[in-house]
């Protein structure tokens, strides 16, 4: 019997605890986050709602020791959030991660 040519395919999650934290869809995020300073623009950017966006920032700064981003209340302007020294550490790393296992997906995934 002979195998099929194939492709090796997959995505890195960040588990804590056995809980999903950090995946690629939340690294971007973060990023526009971080970009915006704003988590509702970062959700409109995403075609998400506010309160999802507000849920996944909630379930990332529970998961890790510190948080990732803060956010402040806003008054006529708005609030703000910002990605802490922490958050761009942590993305640094996924992103490090996420290119170590993309080179090992190319290295080894075509049969």
């Amino acid at each position: 019997m002979s195998i099929p040519p194939f492709k090796l395919n997959g995505r890195i999650w960040l588990e804590i605890d056995e809980e999903k934290v950090l995946g690629h869809g939340r690294v971007e995020l973060l990023e526009r986050i971080h970009e915006s300073g704003s988590i509702r623009q970062a959700a409109l950017q995403m075609k998400m709602s506010y309160k999802q966006a507000w849920d996944l920032v909630n379930h990332i700064n529970n998961g890790f020791k510190q948080p990732l981003v803060i956010s402040k209340r806003g008054g006529k302007g708005g609030g703000i959030a910002l990605l802490t020294p922490f958050g761009q550490e942590v993305i640094g790393e996924f992103k490090e991660l996420q290119q170590k296992f993309f080179r090992f997906l190319d290295k080894n995934g075509k049969k």
